[in-house]
């Protein structure tokens, strides 16, 4: 079968009887799984356990044939989509587009299934969790107590009374900000839209980012990656920050310089980081992932059971619940 480059293939969209999920993280839910069957029974979903970082060519191999597939970290591109004529809908499990190409789904005519803030709660909370690390040397002396050492107390600070920065106040910008309220903070905070009502409501400041990056003693990003953000966080920036500073990033790997940060947690310049989301991943520099101020989580921000359940929910919805992308418009914006 073979359909013209720039056909709408949603044209006419009838139901969809063929749903294929090769995404590891929604099959590794049994009530997801229960779910999508009782809607698709013949949905194909990986609940294997063996596939979860796919080549173009591994997927393609996976989804052939099938209408709607269910992502979570694969890679959807113009090649995939091309091998695949038969796909008409495309549904994200959690709220992070980077892997999946606008301009290759308006091409093909690909409609795309996305709900924004599912996981906003989930990711916000290890935020805090990750900042009460750095800030209380918890990854250093657990390393040390495991090493079969009995080191001393390493004198931390409280998150109470710190100033902390939140650059990107979108869904899980937010919810940081209501997590914050009991540790009266100084929350500073930078974003591309007017957020001053609920800045208001919370107490907040609103500063330029060359504030945000002077005064805060922990900054936490919380930004999509579009041509202004990637790779934002480089050399020159980092010098920017105040030293000493805990870097935290539950968003994307291609916002910072992981080469950088390294060389500052290295020399003390920064405290502390706490990262999520790699520019790779898995990420395979283990010299990085040593440091003992550097606190690396393989991609958990989202992996609670509460979390993982209201993706899936949405995700199941958004086969018959989608829209044509517009590149360069939301969600895709400045790409």
């Amino acid at each position: 079968m073979n359909v013209e480059a720039g056909a709408d293939r949603s044209i006419g969209l009838g139901p969809i009887t063929k749903v294929v999920a090769p995404s590891l993280s929604f099959g590794q839910h049994p009530g997801l799984v229960e779910r999508l069957r009782q809607i698709h029974p013949t949905a194909k979903i990986n609940t294997e356990g063996k596939l979860i970082h796919l080549s173009e060519d591994e997927l393609i191999d996976y989804m052939r044939g099938y209408e709607a597939c269910l992502v979570s970290l694969e890679w959807i591109t113009d090649r995939v989509l091309a091998e695949l004529p038969e796909l008409r809908v495309c549904v994200k499990l959690g709220v992070g587009l980077d892997k999946i190409d606008p301009h290759a789904l308006k091409k093909h005519g690909v409609r795309l299934g996305w709900k924004a803030g599912v996981n906003a709660l989930s990711v916000a909370e290890l935020t805090i969790c990750t900042a009460i690390m750095g800030l209380r040397n918890v990854l250093s002396r657990n390393i040390l107590m495991r090493d079969g050492k009995r080191p001393m107390q390493a004198m931390g600070r409280l998150l109470t009374g710190r100033t902390v920065g939140i650059h990107g106040v979108g869904h899980v910008g937010r919810e940081v900000i209501r997590l914050l309220q009991p540790f009266g903070c100084e929350i500073l905070a930078n974003d591309i839209e007017d957020r001053s009502a609920f800045y208001a409501k919370y107490g907040v400041k609103a500063v330029s980012v060359e504030e945000l990056w002077e005064r805060s003693e922990i900054l936490t990003l919380h930004l999509t990656v579009t041509n202004k953000t990637y790779g934002l966080y480089g050399a020159e920036v980092l010098d920017k920050l105040k030293p000493g500073c805990i870097l935290i990033n539950t968003a994307r790997g291609q916002i910072v310089d992981e080469v950088a940060i390294k060389e500052r947690l290295k020399s003390g310049r920064l405290g502390a980081a706490a990262i999520d989301a790699f520019q790779r991943e898995p990420t395979e520099d283990d010299e990085f992932l040593n440091l003992p101020n550097l606190i690396a989580t393989p991609h958990i921000g989202a992996a609670s059971i509460e979390a993982r359940w209201a993706m899936g929910v949405a995700a199941i919805e958004a086969i018959t619940d989608n829209f044509l992308v517009e590149p360069g418009t939301y969600p895709f914006d400045d790409r």
